[in-house]
């Protein structure tokens, strides 16, 4: 059984000129593991095509997957679409053999965003962030803990956290985030 310790709300944690942080809403997550020959089958169940380049990512208007490895992937979608996507995998599941695990509610999502957003990161993740492309995210650490970083724009960054870590990883974010705002 799941037992959710922690409500976190979405809506914004610290605004100002230079960095905001806030939480995002609920949405379906899957971690997806599967085999090269099985990815065309995938990105017509799933609705996208599926990114072979670790770090690349693709989306539509409401699904967005990224590649995290040479066979493993974190798809995230809407969550009233959990269900349309464990279906359409499980039907293709005979021909295309895969692992969909359903970790919707093991995960969080802070958004970081504005001029400041790649300095705050800095505080706590060993990564070049100049290297990783808008359009492009890597699983990574902040300050030990486990990450998936999605950067949407030059000054946009998502990072998925473990509930477990976030009220410590969401606190030293607020911090920092305060700092760079004067």
């Amino acid at each position: 059984m799941t037992v959710l310790t922690h409500a976190f709300t979405p809506g914004p944690l610290v605004t100002g000129k230079a960095v905001s942080v806030g939480l995002m809403g609920p949405m379906g997550r899957f971690s997806l593991r599967l085999r090269q020959a099985g990815l065309a089958a995938m990105s017509v169940a799933i609705g996208l095509e599926m990114p072979t380049r670790i770090g690349a990512r693709a989306q539509n208007a409401s699904r967005e997957i990224i590649c995290l490895g040479p066979d493993e992937w974190c798809l995230q979608a809407r969550a009233v679409e959990a269900t349309d996507i464990m279906d359409a995998c499980a039907t293709i599941y005979a021909t295309t053999p895969h692992s969909l695990t359903d970790i919707s509610a093991r995960e969080i999502t802070v958004l970081i965003e504005g001029p400041a957003a790649s300095d705050l990161l800095t505080i706590g993740c060993p990564r070049d962030l100049d290297k990783i492309a808008p359009g492009e995210g890597c699983r990574t650490v902040f300050e030990g803990i486990s990450i998936v970083l999605w950067r949407d724009g030059e000054h946009r960054f998502r990072l998925d956290v473990w509930r477990s870590f976030a009220p410590h990883l969401i606190g030293l974010l607020e911090i920092g985030a305060q700092e760079f705002n004067p």
